[in-house]
């Protein structure tokens, strides 16, 4: 597979610069006498580096290194304690965590987080997580979710230098197989794949989306921010190829680095012509992946989320999972699922029968920083896995 050289000149991005010059990020450190949304500095490895000699444990048992994942954990408005919540779930000393309340939320509300993450233990012995203070103005369907995103990986590249995969959360979305699976099961693949839903037959959202030219006014307001639709449309790109699929995406290192600092100026023309395209947040990343011959051969064509069948494949909301769907979830091997109201009833199933996990409870695990506990949602995984990479299908639905 042809890699691009790391020895190469990178040019940033002026989002990047931009929006790193005005990051504001809370350190998760020992509990002060109050809690304040200010500048800190902080410096995750020192605290958190394994001992080499740790490092090999699973070496030398035969068990392959386990991967670091990199989680950016999102929510608006009200969403303070799902998002805590999630954490609580996904939770593992061997991950990295991003916290993010978007510019709708008070100050109040990241101070509620802020204090919940601080005032953790084993949160501040591995100072892995990392709450955002200066927020970002997010707009639903804007293109302010993508700028958004790129700010978070912005951050944990610059703060963390060894993840292997970036996934993205939102506080409807919930995890259904304790972080012990997912690490466990993801320590046997090839570190290169990128999960990400897409496709380039988008139907009727060439009509809906690709041509229709819309303004998103957080860009440029730092209040309040929606949709502005222009009177002209415009034809579909001839240039490049255009992928459309989910906003949820499990990205390696290799390929955020490429859009964030990449080499080569498809990231940035791309990030410029989704600019002013509704719900970018949905194929930004899928058209960059499926352009750019270094990387078009490393997807997997699955978001790794459980989504209930729509009847009507044309109405733009998905369907929110409930009781009903609860086994099909469990079959699916998905490890997650989207779409959940804040206190769902199906919430609490999850954490009983799937994580075993009691209410305001870390999910049960390992506890480890080199090790792990794999539970039956393991073998669901597995078997996901092996369907998703059999050499009869894996190739043929690659940016097809």
């Amino acid at each position: 597979m042809k890699r691009s050289r790391m020895d190469q000149i990178w040019l940033t991005p002026l989002i990047v610069v931009t929006i790193l010059s005005t990051s504001l990020v809370i350190t998760v450190t020992v509990c002060p006498g109050k809690y304040s949304l200010i500048s800190e500095t902080f410096q995750m490895r020192p605290k958190f580096e394994v001992p080499v000699s740790n490092r090999n444990v699973r070496g030398k048992l035969g068990l392959p290194e386990l991967p670091r994942l990199a989680y950016l954990i999102s929510g608006t408005r009200g969403d303070s304690s799902q998002v805590w919540r999630i954490l609580q779930v996904v939770y593992h000393p061997n991950n990295y965590y991003l916290l993010h309340l978007d510019l709708t939320a008070s100050d109040k509300e990241r101070l509620e987080l802020l204090k919940y993450v601080k005032s953790e233990c084993v949160i501040r012995e591995f100072r892995n997580v990392m709450v955002i203070g200066k927020s970002d103005s997010v707009t639903y369907k804007g293109p302010t979710v993508i700028a958004s995103t790129l700010h978070a990986a912005a951050l944990l590249l610059k703060r963390a230098n060894d993840w292997d995969w970036f996934i993205n959360l939102s506080a409807s979305d919930y995890p259904l197989m304790p972080q012990d699976d997912i690490l466990h099961i993801f320590s046997y693949l090839p570190r290169d794949l990128n999960f990400v839903e897409h496709s380039s037959r988008i139907g009727w959202k060439e009509h809906v989306r690709a041509r229709p030219v819309i303004i998103d006014s957080g860009l440029y307001h730092s209040k309040t921010s929606s949709i502005v639709w222009a009177k002209e449309s415009r034809v579909v790109p001839s240039s490049f190829k255009l992928f459309m699929g989910s906003e949820q995406v499990t990205l390696t290192r290799s390929f955020l680095e490429f859009c964030v600092m990449g080499w080569d100026s498809l990231p940035r023309t791309l990030l410029m012509y989704y600019t002013n395209v509704l719900s970018s947040s949905e194929a930004y990343f899928q058209t960059v992946i499926c352009n750019h011959g270094d990387y078009q051969n490393t997807t997997v064509n699955y978001d790794l989320h459980y989504t209930p069948q729509q009847r009507n494949p044309s109405k733009q909301r998905l369907m929110k999972p409930t009781l009903e769907h609860f086994d099909d979830m469990v079959h699916s091997g998905a490890p997650f699922a989207r779409g959940f109201s804040k206190d769902d009833p199906v919430l609490r199933k999850i954490d009983m029968e799937l994580l075993k996990r009691q209410d305001g409870q870390f999910t049960p695990g390992a506890g480890s920083i080199n090790a792990v506990k794999p539970t039956l949602g393991s073998e669901r995984l597995e078997k996901l896995m092996v369907k998703l990479l059999h050499s009869e299908t894996f190739r043929s639905k690659q940016c097809k």
